[in-house]
């Protein structure tokens, strides 16, 4: 209570730090504002800033949704610029410059960068690339030595992430020609509703190899829809704790995610003693968490994703000290660690400083 009370109190000082900025610019253009314009200003504003939290309960409501994740970019946009732009209208009290026409240009020129940082984020979230990695596992399999995985995790599908970006990925997964596809969680972004009112199920039934997937901590099962169905009827093969082993000896293990709605889930070693620890395996673990207690167990390859490497500069800073590997390729003795930034995105449609990505990976046996 006392959290929420606290993030509550900061989170109002944020908007009307905000808000007080863009008064005051507002004041050196006009010369001044009217007291009934300075209510609507504020008004308007605090529905703009709330417009997230009110699309949480908004449904399929897309301008909500979209207000909601425009006002989120903006929001950590501004939270980066702004201090920096009093920190220099502070400083050019020192020189001639008049004062109102240093804050007239100082804010002129913040929603200028603003715009060109959120067109350019925007523009690198929904242009996916592709990564690529080769690696050798020192294991023996049947039939081809060198197989080909394409990764894609955090796929976030959403009303805003939706049947456009779905095929986009078919299409992206197909063109590499795969021999199989991994889905290591974050399906979905909480809701279920879009998932299926997008077509998603029918769009990812057009990967042309097998695919199997483990569940994130975004995947929320639904009191009305039985989520592992969906996805298992969507074209994959979900692994919520559970092991496989394909045709050619290598051998899945898909963990339930740590922190999915509180549900316990079985400990790495209880999965990997269903395992041939002479055939590679390769474990599909949505945080990437404890990567040494997987070398203990003897994983040859771990796939993750889940920091979306920050998703916009500094938040990689963050990410890069919370985990060991927060993303690409990492080699702890025979446990190689790869963690996708993710195809999708969570809360904006921003992407700065880091890519939306699809991950391939070309793994030679031996």
């Amino acid at each position: 209570m006392w959290l929420f009370i606290v993030v509550f109190l900061i989170y109002n000082l944020l908007i009307f730090y905000i808000g007080w900025n863009g008064l005051k610019w507002l004041k050196s253009i006009f010369n001044g504002i009217k007291r009934r314009l300075k209510y609507l200003y504020w008004i308007l504003l605090v529905l703009f800033a709330y417009s997230f939290i009110i699309s949480r309960w908004a449904g399929d409501h897309n301008l909500i949704n979209w207000t909601g994740a425009i006002w989120l970019g903006l929001f950590y946009i501004f939270m980066i610029l702004l201090p920096l732009v009093n920190l220099t209208v502070y400083l050019i009290k020192f020189t001639n410059i008049a004062r109102d026409k240093a804050i007239k240009w100082a804010g002129i020129i913040t929603l200028l960068i603003a715009a060109c940082l959120f067109t350019v984020g925007v523009f690198t979230a929904y242009h996916p690339v592709v990564t690529s990695y080769k690696i050798s596992i020192p294991k023996q399999v049947e039939g081809e030595k060198n197989y080909k995985i394409v990764m894609a995790s955090d796929l976030h599908f959403s009303y805003m992430v939706g049947s456009g970006q779905a095929e986009k990925l078919v299409r992206m997964i197909n063109s590499l020609h795969p021999d199989l596809v991994l889905l290591p969680g974050d399906m979905i972004s909480d809701d279920i509703d879009p998932y299926l009112k997008e077509g998603i199920p029918d769009i990812l039934k057009k990967i042309k190899a097998p695919v199997y997937a483990s569940l994130g901590n975004h995947d929320r099962e639904d009191p009305n829809v039985d989520l592992i169905k969906t996805f298992n009827n969507s074209g994959m093969k979900l692994l919520a704790d559970e092991v496989v082993e394909l045709d050619n000896g290598i051998t899945l293990v898909g963990r339930k995610d740590r922190g999915y709605q509180d549900v316990k889930r079985m400990a790495l070693s209880e999965l990997m003693v269903q395992t041939n620890p002479t055939k590679p395996v390769i474990l599909l673990e949505h945080q990437p968490y404890d990567l040494d207690i997987a070398k203990r167990n003897g994983v040859d390859l771990i796939l993750s994703g889940h920091t979306h490497q920050g998703q916009i500069f500094p938040g990689n800073l963050v990410t890069n000290r919370i985990y060991e590997n927060d993303w690409g390729y990492l080699k702890k003795g025979q446990l190689q660690s790869i963690v996708s930034s993710g195809y999708g995105f969570w809360g904006t449609p921003l992407r700065i400083g880091t890519k939306s990505e699809v991950v391939q990976i070309d793994i030679s046996f031996k």
